[in-house]
């Protein structure tokens, strides 16, 4: 356990793929410093059931039969907003990662991260972080380096940008940390303003394509 974040992390699962919680949570619950705080198959046992155990993170599948991780999300910050939501899905997409922003997100992982970079993103969004796939990494970057000449989009510092390539190439904190002579405490506060540049972006691109929609009906 670090020093950051003390204290055994609670964390709940929502995704509908069986194989897919039995997975999550024998990780969760075999690695210390962890525990499972509850595993759920839909939306609807999630929001029913998230009181009786609430947990630090919740582990959130797009991909739900009965609503939208999503939307999902955007109703647990609602009614437990000191709940971190962690995106974990198969969805790389822009849009996906805008939407689950504005829903409350903190975090956006795939499915194939593997277990000890999960668990490492896990611990980060309890201490503050924006945890992110390289993956996603790079379809931020390639956001803020597009031109989008219709949106007040904050652009990223250098530092950010130096610290989001070496996340596409897979680097861990502590080794981009030690690249760019930074603590890794700094590495965790760039990605923070990282995704809070993201979150304005996407609020922005949403506020352009309703304008957009209106003026075209």
């Amino acid at each position: 356990m670090t020093e950051e974040y003390p204290h055994i992390i609670h964390v709940s699962i929502t995704d509908d793929d069986e194989e897919i919680r039995n997975g999550l949570s024998w990780i969760i619950g075999r690695s210390d410093g962890y525990r499972c705080a509850g595993v759920y198959g839909t939306g609807s046992e999630a929001l029913q059931k998230i009181e009786d155990d609430p947990p630090d993170v919740m582990l959130m599948d797009i991909g739900l039969p009965d609503m939208s991780g999503i939307e999902c999300t955007a109703r647990i910050k609602a009614e437990f907003p000191f709940v971190q939501v962690v995106m974990l899905t198969v969805y790389s997409e822009a849009d996906k990662i805008f939407e689950s922003l504005r829903a409350g997100a903190v975090g956006y992982i795939l499915k194939k991260t593997p277990p000890a970079k999960l668990l490492e993103a896990v611990r980060d969004a309890c201490s503050g972080g924006a945890p992110m796939s390289g993956e996603v990494a790079r379809k931020v970057l390639s956001f803020f380096q597009r031109e989008r000449a219709d949106l007040t989009a904050s652009e990223l510092s250098r530092r950010e940008a130096e610290v989001l390539e070496l996340l596409i190439e897979g680097h861990s904190y502590k080794a981009i940390a030690d690249k760019l002579f930074l603590s890794v405490h700094t590495v965790r506060f760039h990605l923070h303003n990282i995704y809070a540049k993201l979150h304005v972006s996407s609020r922005a691109e949403a506020v352009a394509r309703a304008t957009k929609t209106k003026i075209h009906h």
